[in-house]
């Protein structure tokens, strides 16, 4: 009895909260059609709020449904999506797409197991687009949720383990006010981004403080836990920046890596640095360099990019031939067409630094 009235006690002093103070605004808070909000769950997956808000409002524009989603060229989905990272959910958007316009007639599934069959959807966005768009009752767990649940209950089961995400889903669908399932979702995740925040939590404003666990234990900087440590490692790209008559050599990344279905320069990889004379003696640079009338025209500074598990550094050398280089799976392209093709942003900032820019080659 004193477990349900404590569930009781979080359900209810969440909804007062939410609304009387939860002032959090967002352009897909309270929408209804699945299409923007599919959309936005996917942009938000291992992206922050403020950075994917100006990405979702390119979508929206470019493609205001989902028949025009499905019917656009892939290469420009892929340059709108330039800079947000994580690919695969692109490509899966992408897949999704189609498959909603080609095969169920452009209408969104509206059931939890058939929201949750497309591409790129998990049970948190599966639970989110339902209870969002058509009111299923279903709870969500994100990071916001693991975090709100594992402080006010005191939960020291790592969110990341099978045991502690069945306990979480459990207790997250036990609290669910299955009346209300859209605002009790909503609310819940903006209370944890807003509230119970990762780091410096609002605890002494916070309307669960009287019963949360973490708080009158002082320990909500602890919770809450994970078992598993990231191995993190560093990559080292050496991109050749090859230009032919004001065109450059280019090719799509098919691997299934980071950057799928992006675009790049003719690439030496290494797992850690190398100078210019090093990269040089490389078989495959040595048989282009070997090649009459190619020289080396700029070596970049280091560029780097951060990514979840791996640090990707690097540098740009760029060369001008005499002749069109005939390398396997590359194409010409010009200034304008290199403009309009998606790369990594780890290459579009390089492209975007004027010090090195193609208009200076």
């Amino acid at each position: 009895m004193k477990k349900k009235a404590n569930q009781d006690y979080f359900t209810n002093q969440l909804l007062r909260w939410n609304k009387e103070l939860n002032k959090r605004e967002m352009p897909w808070k309270g929408e209804k059609d699945p299409y923007k909000i599919w959309l936005s769950e996917i942009i938000l997956q291992q992206t922050r709020v403020n950075q994917g808000l100006e990405y979702y409002n390119r979508f929206v524009k470019a493609f205001p449904t989902v028949e025009q989603l499905a019917k656009a060229p892939e290469n420009k989905i892929f340059k709108l999506w330039e800079g947000l990272g994580y690919y695969t959910r692109c490509k899966n958007l992408i897949a999704s797409a189609k498959y909603i316009y080609n095969d169920l007639g452009g209408e969104f599934p509206d059931t939890y197991e058939t929201i949750l069959a497309l591409k790129g959807v998990g049970p948190y966005t599966a639970a989110a687009i339902g209870s969002f768009a058509f009111n299923l009752p279903r709870a969500v767990l994100d990071g916001n949720v693991f975090r709100v649940l594992a402080r006010y209950f005191g939960i020291d089961a790592p969110i990341d383990g099978n045991d502690g995400k069945k306990l979480f889903s459990l207790l997250a669908e036990e609290l669910l006010d299955k009346k209300k399932p859209a605002m009790y979702n909503q609310a819940l995740m903006d209370f944890g981004a807003i509230v119970c925040k990762p780091q410096l939590p609002l605890c002494s404003d916070c309307r669960l403080k009287k019963k949360c666990v973490a708080y009158l234990n002082n320990n909500t900087g602890q919770l809450p836990l994970k078992e598993k440590t990231i191995s993190r490692k560093t990559r080292w790209f050496y991109y050749f920046v090859l230009q032919y008559n004001n065109q450059w050599h280019v090719h799509k990344r098919s691997s299934k890596d980071i950057w799928e279905n992006l675009y790049e320069f003719m690439l030496v990889e290494n797992d850690q640095s190398l100078t210019i004379e090093e990269l040089l003696k490389r078989p495959a640079i040595k048989a282009i360099m070997q090649k009459k009338s190619i020289a080396i025209k700029t070596v970049s500074g280091i560029y780097k990019q951060q990514l979840t598990h791996q640090t990707i550094c690097g540098q740009f050398i760029s060369l001008t031939v005499t002749n069109p280089l005939h390398l396997k799976g590359f194409e010409l392209v010009d200034k304008t067409q290199i403009d309009h093709l998606p790369f990594p942003k780890f290459i579009s900032n390089y492209l975007k630094d004027k010090t090195v820019s193609l208009n200076m080659f």
